[in-house]
């Protein structure tokens, strides 16, 4: 079960991996449009570059869950995506990687 620990910790996490993101030159300044966001495929793969899904969609979704308390989802499992992405677009991003692990961990043990 979440606790405000469990909130508190996924907002740090998602605040670091904002910084990973910033480092590596991969958070944009350009907002993508509204149709690119209300894709329905997985990660948005079908309007988005998987950094863009996880800035503009994954981690305002996931820091409003920590900062309102509400429920977490029952499982997160994201960090196989982005190590495929990373992978095949040559992206040394092993910060990136394991922040994300730390998430999918966080928001899975707390269901």
């Amino acid at each position: 079960m979440s606790t405000p620990d469990t909130h508190t910790e996924l907002a740090a996490e998602l605040m670091e991996l904002e910084a990973g993101l910033r480092n590596l030159r991969l958070w944009s300044h350009r907002e993508p449009t509204a149709r690119a966001l209300a894709s329905t495929e997985p990660f948005a793969c079908d309007t988005l570059a998987f950094t863009e899904w996880l800035q503009f969609i994954f981690v305002p979704r996931l820091y409003s869950l920590a900062e309102t308390g509400a429920p977490l989802p029952e499982k997160c499992d994201v960090t196989p995506m982005a190590e495929e992405y990373f992978k095949a677009n040559a992206i040394e991003a092993r910060v990136v990687i394991r922040r994300l692990w730390r998430i999918d961990r966080l928001v899975t043990e707390a269901s």
